[in-house]
């Protein structure tokens, strides 16, 4: 005897056929309900841009956000199933769940590339008075971080390989919060740290910190990942593929307008207008705008997905205990719901 497996669409559009018949509304098949982990970063802009324009309705998915102040909190969440997505930087918190099979990466977001913004260096104005120019001075620096094992410290360990010491000659200081290291650092606590640029350029350009540097100058780092449990790579493939195909037009709007802004004004107004309601919402617009603006971030077309660059983060984590030695690029990856820059 013959089975055959009906797709959620196919049923979806059944429905609909027969509603003009019958009566009965294709609504009345619930969306898939998921719970989505970010950051109230520019660079997490096409989530809030899916969720604004409907694009994940489309998909038949009903879409909780959750924001979270740190990457790795994130990763700990999917692994307990308290969210289902995760958008961010990848994490020792990270590295140690995939490594018990609870999680997957499964596509890119921001990336270093040079000509675009990115990353930024800072330096606090005093440490800056005192000589801490570039990169290279901060061999012997205080350097804030949220937490060991976090993107800021991976850059710090950028930092310290492209300039020939290692990153334990750093005071490396876990703050726990982005809002903390940026306390730290405009007292003076901290001599420096690194931001994406719409912080950066706003402390610069308040006159609270220098910048002495860019790590796309350095790397070119996939910033962020987007991630989900293995559980969903396996047994919920139809929905992750709808989160994917949604989400990469968060990313095709972004791009289309943030990255050419004096090419339609009046829809880069309309995009920063979105992203400030989840992006320094607490700041009048016409505040709020600049810093949007500014950080108009490099995010991969269809959230393609940087391997290369993602084992070597894998092997500088492993190299400074902070993942399981026993973690490889396969276990970590499901690379099948995007196309994989090398």
């Amino acid at each position: 005897m013959k089975f055959t497996t009906f797709s959620r669409r196919a049923v979806i559009g059944a429905v609909a056929g027969f509603a003009a018949l019958s009566g009965f509304a294709a609504s009345s098949i619930a969306a898939d309900k998921i719970t989505v982990g970010a950051l109230r970063f520019t660079s997490h802009s096409p989530t809030f841009i899916a969720f604004e324009k409907g694009y994940f309705k489309d998909e038949g998915l009903e879409v909780e956000l959750k924001f979270f102040q740190a990457a790795q909190p994130i990763a700990v969440a999917i692994a307990s199933g308290d969210i289902d997505f995760g958008v961010t930087a990848l994490s020792g918190a990270f590295y140690s769940l995939a490594d018990k099979g609870a999680l997957k990466v499964i596509g890119g977001l921001m990336a270093e590339k040079k000509g675009a913004p990115g990353n930024m260096i800072l330096a606090s104005n005093k440490a800056y008075e005192a000589g801490l120019k570039t990169p290279a001075d901060l061999k012997g620096k205080s350097w804030a971080m949220t937490q060991q094992g976090s993107s800021f410290h991976y850059m710090a360990g950028i930092i310290a390989k492209s300039n020939g010491f290692a990153v334990t000659d750093m005071k490396l200081k876990p703050l726990q919060k982005v809002g903390s290291m940026i306390g730290a650092l405009k007292s003076g606590q901290v001599d420096a740290m690194a931001i994406v640029p719409h912080i950066a350029s706003a402390l610069a350009r308040g006159g609270a910190a220098k910048i002495i540097g860019k790590i796309q100058d350095l790397s070119d780092y996939q910033v962020t990942t987007i991630f989900t449990s293995t559980e969903n790579t396996t047994d919920n493939r139809d929905v992750v593929a709808r989160f994917m195909k949604a989400y990469a037009k968060g990313i095709a709007d972004y791009d289309a307008v943030m990255q050419n802004q004096a090419k339609n004004p009046a829809a880069t107004d309309a995009m920063v207008n979105l992203i400030h309601k989840y992006v320094y919402a607490s700041k009048p617009i016409a505040k709020a705008a600049p810093s949007i603006k500014a950080g108009a971030v490099y995010l991969n077309s269809g959230a393609a997905l940087n391997v290369g660059d993602v084992a070597n983060q894998l092997a500088w984590f492993q190299e400074h205990k902070l993942a399981p030695a026993t973690l490889t690029i396969e276990k970590m990856v499901d690379a099948s719901f995007v196309k994989t820059i090398k």
